[in-house]
């Protein structure tokens, strides 16, 4: 059986600036993806396209479709993705990632988990690459989250 991927971090960025970083679309295209086209609601859906930003080397521009399954803003904001084209995604044929934020005085810690890999009707050689290559791809996004949140804050306090 696959763990859940889990990673935390802290960023020194009030929750609401974390918000805004880890759900907008054009925010999302800055630590995370090279575009993203996301409709940020309960059952919306979106796309995520990964070229020069993907953890791995890619020799084309990879899409990704999502589907948002919660939105609870400024704490909670999951997506399924992994699943079937035509497929609608759920428990069993998806993986669930969820982000979580929690203000720590001044500062986020956010945590992101990614899950339901096990379910998935996949050879465990599919899974347990996928598990590796999203460990280290989460390690590297979450650094360029870091990076450009703090970034942004520290912007916005000169102003």
């Amino acid at each position: 059986m696959i763990p859940s991927i889990e990673r935390e971090i802290l960023i020194e960025a009030p929750v609401e600036v974390v918000w805004g970083v880890v759900t907008e679309p054009d925010q999302i295209s800055s630590w995370f993806t090279n575009a993203a086209d996301i409709d940020v609601r309960e059952g919306g859906k979106g796309t995520l396209t990964w070229a020069d930003r993907a953890a791995k080397e890619i020799t084309a521009p990879v899409t990704v479709e999502i589907t948002v399954v919660a939105v609870e803003a400024p704490r909670l904001f999951s997506f399924r993705w992994a699943y079937p084209d035509g497929a609608q995604p759920r428990e069993g044929n998806s993986v669930l990632v969820e982000f979580t934020l929690t203000p720590e005085g001044e500062s986020t810690r956010v945590r992101v988990t990614e899950c339901g890999l096990s379910e998935i009707d996949w050879t465990e050689e599919q899974k347990v690459t996928y598990a590796q290559e999203h460990i280290h791809g989460w390690s590297k996004h979450l650094a360029d989250l870091v990076a450009y949140a703090s970034a942004k804050e520290r912007a916005s306090v000169r102003r």
